[in-house]
């Protein structure tokens, strides 16, 4: 019923609620008690009742119908939100946190929205990507600054997205080369409105851009051209090359 991927792994939830993964398992991102690569899907271990995964860089989440979250792998930075920075090969509960309806993933950090419309993130900070006006890591999830009425969160590379019932994209975190699409090249540690959009119905994070669908079926873009990933015809980054 719903697939993800992380950097070198894959997650699938099957309608029963569990979760099967397979790829790279350095650092137990596939949850099954092991640190051994799978090309082949497994089950990730005591992990009943799942509504929703995420793949991050090296580590997973899962979303449970009780509302509790679950993280395994890599825990360098605290994205596990167990308190810790030890590594799991099988799921963990992050702290704290109850009553979440989406989970999603950064390269090493991860977010939560909750029922009220609030926002949680956790993990790497270097470039303000937990949202909380700081650069400090957390290995507990913290609640994203100023968000409220949000309605979706997705998080990239090092920056993180959050869409609001009104429609409009609030970015954080990192902004070199244009990705939080408000118009400038500087990083940003609190949520700041993306420019220029409105009737977003859709967020999506990738390695330096972002992506959002409209409620008209449109598609844009802003961040990191290099490779053409913003599919506006051009190379070359955008601060804001919707």
């Amino acid at each position: 019923v719903q697939v993800t991927g992380g950097k070198h792994h894959s997650l699938a939830l099957t309608s029963e609620g569990r979760v099967w993964s397979w790829g790279w398992n350095s650092e137990g991102q596939l949850g099954n008690g092991t640190y051994t690569d799978s090309c082949l899907p497994i089950k990730v271990l005591n992990l009943p009742h799942v509504v929703q995964i995420a793949g991050g860089g090296t580590h997973s989440l899962a979303l449970r119908a009780d509302g509790t979250v679950w993280a395994w792998g890599e825990n360098s930075f605290g994205e596990l939100g167990d308190g810790t920075t030890q590594n799991r090969n099988t799921p963990a509960q992050v702290v704290g946190l109850t009553s979440i309806v989406q989970v999603s993933a950064g390269k090493y950090h991860s977010l939560a929205l909750k029922s009220d419309g609030t926002t949680w993130a956790w993990g790497y900070s270097e470039h303000g990507q937990l949202g909380d006006g700081t650069t400090q890591s957390q290995k507990a999830p913290i609640q994203v600054t100023g968000l409220t009425d949000v309605v979706q969160v997705a998080g990239a590379k090092h920056h993180s997205l959050a869409l609001k019932a009104d429609g409009t994209v609030w970015a954080w975190g990192y902004n070199y080369t244009g990705e939080l699409g408000d118009g400038t090249g500087i990083s940003k540690h609190v949520p700041t409105a993306v420019k220029g959009l409105s009737k977003v119905i859709r967020v999506a994070g990738g390695g330096g851009h972002s992506l959002f669908l409209k409620s008209d079926g449109t598609v844009w873009a802003a961040g990191e051209n290099k490779r053409g990933q913003l599919g506006n015809g051009a190379g070359g980054d955008g601060t804001r090359n919707f």
